[in-house]
């Protein structure tokens, strides 16, 4: 059994699904994936159905029932990891805005080092974002600073959704008490594992907007991720705050 999962949540991804599960199987290192897909009328299920024939042993596919959100989606897959004997569990989108050749990067830098959690960073090394406008990558890169500064992580790409998290992480968290189901879940992530005091790494890293399939991105997540920060650190200090 491999000892690295990649969670992969999809929604109408019959454009992407094949070629991202091909590509990670293609890599050096062994990595099994798990898809969890939110019923997503365009066959993205059917199609991985399909394809476990050719990977029995290595794919797997968690369904749910209708549009839940990337948070919850990515909450079950860890889940299911940790019922299992993973040691290292992954977060990557199926839209290849994530190269697959980074997991292994990713994967040396917890492996290897002395991290408990990677990130594959957009802007530890200045802005490496590809296929964005110049509007949406400032917003990007402001909402990164504007997490950094209210909750005082040392983090430059804090709503990064392309990251490995060793198995004592996971399983510190308690994962039915995280609040966000859009992209502050990542942010949320993150503010956990940097109060327990885990070792955090950022892993650079070229960003590339999808060239296939629709954004999720909406004006509800950005909301959620602008006034959901103010509200996390507040109750972070009091000791009530449950992580």
């Amino acid at each position: 059994m491999a000892e690295a999962l990649v969670i992969i949540p999809t929604y109408n991804e019959i454009e992407n699904v094949e070629r991202i599960i091909r590509n990670v199987f293609s890599l050096q290192r062994d990595f099994h994936i798990l898809i969890v897909d939110d019923s997503s009328p365009d066959g993205t299920g059917d199609k991985v159905r399909e394809l476990q024939l050719e990977y029995s042993e290595y794919l797997f596919l968690l369904e749910r029932a209708g549009k839940l959100g990337l948070g919850t989606a990515y909450i079950a897959g860890f889940k299911w990891a940790l019922e299992r004997s993973y040691e290292y569990i992954f977060e990557m989108d199926a839209d290849f805005s994530h190269n697959p050749n980074d997991l292994i990067r990713l994967y040396n830098a917890c492996s290897k080092g002395t991290s408990q959690m990677a990130i594959g960073s957009r802007y530890v090394t200045g802005v490496n974002v590809v296929n964005w406008p110049m509007s949406r990558v400032l917003l990007s890169w402001l909402a990164s600073k504007y997490v950094r500064f209210i909750t005082g992580m040392n983090i430059h790409d804090t709503t990064a959704g392309f990251i490995c998290y060793k198995r004592e992480v996971l399983e510190r968290i308690n994962l039915d008490k995280i609040k966000f189901v859009g992209y502050a879940f990542q942010i949320e992530m993150k503010f956990k594992a940097y109060l327990l005091k885990f070792k955090i790494k950022e892993i650079p890293v070229v960003f590339t907007d999808r060239t296939n399939g629709t954004s999720k991105m909406s004006k509800g997540i950005i909301s959620e991720a602008v006034f959901g920060v103010i509200k996390m650190k507040f109750k972070s200090l009091f000791k009530s705050y449950e992580i």
